[in-house]
């Protein structure tokens, strides 16, 4: 935990505003928070847009309630999904989880740490690990390798633990966020297609 006095700087790469309610709430008291919006694997423009807002719904609305205090500043990342399909090259029909997710989170998080470096920031952290569909153990090794190559501490919490993914819901709610139910890239939403139509079928063929 970091020493008491002015709060190190913890640059977090936020997936979207659900996620990061529950790990703001959990790093708040010991950290100053900088929200990086960097998800260049939300591949439709539009939905991009919506989870951008609940971002900065969110953000706004903790400010409000934390007046004269630490602000928790809200930083957008350059939006170019053609990055995200570069580095799924080859990798289009892998299964979600797979090497695919992998490359993505890895993109993301590497932007992060070169972002926190140049910034001086003390820590980088993610969002990620708040889901329960999301490998905590390949994160956390991609964000430890990354620390070494840019010299930047990398803030190694699986936050659903605890509670965190049921408080992400929570609060969620209570802030009147949207919540997606993919991860944003073209393939998972086909993945996400393909589940309901077969969940319709195995309810049409009982």
């Amino acid at each position: 935990m970091p020493d008491k006095g002015e709060k190190p700087v913890v640059f977090l790469h936020s997936c979207c505003g659900p996620c990061s309610t529950a790990v703001t709430e959990r790093l708040y008291d010991d950290y100053k928070i900088d929200v990086f919006f960097f998800n260049p694997n939300i591949t439709d423009e539009e939905e991009y847009n919506r989870r951008k807002g609940a971002q900065e719904d969110f953000i706004q609305s903790f400010n409000e309630e934390h007046q004269g205090e630490a602000r928790v500043d809200f930083i957008e990342g350059d939006y170019d999904p053609e990055r995200f399909f570069c580095a799924a090259k080859g990798l289009e029909d892998e299964p979600e989880g797979g090497r695919r997710c992998a490359e993505c989170f890895r993109l993301r998080l590497e932007e992060t740490a070169r972002e926190a470096k140049e910034r001086n920031c003390g820590f980088f952290a993610t969002t990620l690990t708040v889901s329960p569909h999301k490998d905590y153990e390949t994160i956390s090794a991609i964000g430890n390798e990354l620390s070494e190559k840019y010299g930047v501490a990398f803030l190694d919490m699986c936050f659903r633990k605890k509670g965190g993914y049921q408080r992400s819901i929570e609060l969620s709610k209570q802030y009147g966020l949207y919540r997606q139910d993919h991860c944003g890239c073209v393939f998972a939403k086909e993945a996400q297609e393909q589940y309901r139509k077969s969940k319709i079928t195995q309810k049409e063929n009982k």
